[in-house]
């Protein structure tokens, strides 16, 4: 019996630390970010406004959040679009787009990261965007202006909303964000990278997507959920494999 016990226990053992880590995969999965407008919970959004409404069917926004995100100067963050003059509204719908996604997406679980921040207690860090996504936001954007590369940090906020510090001068886009990916990836503090998959691909997180067709984000987000070895699964690996390894010591 012992010796059955001494030959069978380490199988047992990893099959625990399987289901373990399996378990807490799944809990990257249909999550909401712990920030400032995001329910705590996904569910259905009949009324979705405009952009956001491809998250109907399952959101983290509120239809108030998705109202506002198409705002200028909305109560969601009081930013400021226009602190360069007017932007063009072809570079304004992928902002809006941004937001949307920010807000209301349910499958950002494998790139949610804990910060100690007064307005959010999770963001995102290097979610992947389909490349086309990053190069269209990119393009559309040239003839607009802005005064700054990183949008998280470094404005005046006397006014109440969001203004360019006095020593910084407007230039176009291209000026601050010469490619695609200096946008997508500076814009919001490596929220996001520019992947070098396309839309479709399974591979890549798409901030625009015909909801007739599903929402293709949650395919996407199994897939580095299950596959990624940066964040997520090392830690949720870490206690159940340490359990067996000092475990099999103690049977050696």
């Amino acid at each position: 019996m012992a010796r059955l016990l001494r030959t069978g226990l380490p199988f047992l053992l990893v099959w625990v630390a399987v289901v373990w880590a399996s378990h807490v995969r799944t809990n990257l999965l249909n999550v909401c970010m712990d920030a400032k407008h995001h329910k705590e919970k996904p569910g259905p959004e009949d009324k979705l406004h405009e952009q956001c409404s491809p998250w109907k069917d399952n959101a983290c926004c509120s239809v108030n959040t998705s109202q506002e995100a198409h705002k200028d100067i909305s109560y969601l963050y009081k930013f400021n679009w226009d602190h360069c003059g007017k932007m063009a509204p072809e570079c304004k719908k992928h902002f809006i787009q941004d937001t949307c996604l920010y807000e209301c997406s349910p499958n950002l679980g494998p790139w949610i990261h804990k910060v100690d921040q007064s307005w959010r207690q999770e963001r995102i860090l290097n979610v992947p965007l389909c490349k086309e996504d990053c190069q269209n936001w990119w393009k559309d954007c040239r003839t607009s202006y802005t005064c700054k590369s990183n949008w998280h940090k470094g404005w005046n906020w006397s006014s109440g909303y969001n203004q360019c510090p006095k020593e910084a001068t407007c230039h176009p886009f291209e000026f601050f964000f010469p490619t695609p990916a200096a946008l997508c990836s500076n814009v919001w503090s490596d929220s996001y990278i520019i992947s070098k998959y396309s839309r479709g691909s399974g591979r890549c997180i798409q901030m625009w997507f015909d909801p007739a067709y599903g929402n293709p984000n949650e395919k996407v987000a199994r897939f580095y959920a299950e596959a990624m070895s940066g964040t997520g699964l090392p830690r949720a690996w870490s206690f159940p494999l340490s359990l067996v390894l000092v475990l099999l010591c103690l049977l050696c």
